[in-house]
């Protein structure tokens, strides 16, 4: 009989545990900011390669930057032309450092799959690389979607679940406390 009310006893002191409210840091007592998130929606990229170079472009809206790597070591193409073209239009490119290029588009890109074509030419080499760039907006949705996920239902049945296991724990001590009122006690 000892050990059910001590069983109970211990269930439910760890389920009133769990209810608890969290203890929060007051003025003064906290560890500083906190670092800033930098989680964001991926902005769309495109990638081509051959054997001798590696291009990466990414669009953000109207602004399209282009790095051009040897594929050889990854390092950056010093003084190489780059003509890129999306979906069979010339997109002119700026040069911005050694193996960066920039460009501002005339239009946004519409959704769907676009070809992506550059031709390279840097001192001896050229090379035509080819790629493609998919541009879907039902994953930038589905991706809001899953950031907006709601917790309450889940806190609200969490906080249930618990008052049912106190409410269990309480039922189960008063029905232990009984028996021994109407034995008469210990022997």
């Amino acid at each position: 009989m000892k050990s059910t009310h001590t069983l109970a006893a211990w269930s439910l002191a760890a389920v009133l545990a769990g209810l608890a409210p969290q203890t929060l840091a007051g003025d003064g007592h906290d560890h500083g900011e906190a670092p800033a998130t930098t989680a964001g929606p991926a902005l769309p990229r495109f990638t081509a390669v051959s054997e001798l170079f590696e291009l990466v472009g990414v669009v953000n809206g109207k602004n399209v930057t282009v790095y051009l790597d040897h594929f050889a070591d990854n390092s950056p193409v010093k003084d190489a032309k780059v003509d890129l073209e999306l979906d069979g239009k010339a997109v002119a490119l700026t040069p911005h450092a050694d193996g960066e290029f920039e460009a501002t588009l005339e239009e946004t890109l519409k959704p769907g799959v676009v070809s992506v074509t550059a031709t390279v030419i840097a001192g001896q080499d050229a090379d035509l690389l080819a790629g493609e760039l998919d541009l879907h907006e039902t994953a930038a949705e589905a991706h809001e979607e899953v950031a907006e996920l709601d917790m309450k239902p889940y806190a609200i049945g969490a906080g249930a679940g618990g008052l049912v296991l106190g409410l269990i724990g309480w039922v189960v001590l008063r029905k232990g406390n009984s028996r021994n009122r109407s034995t008469g006690g210990a022997a």
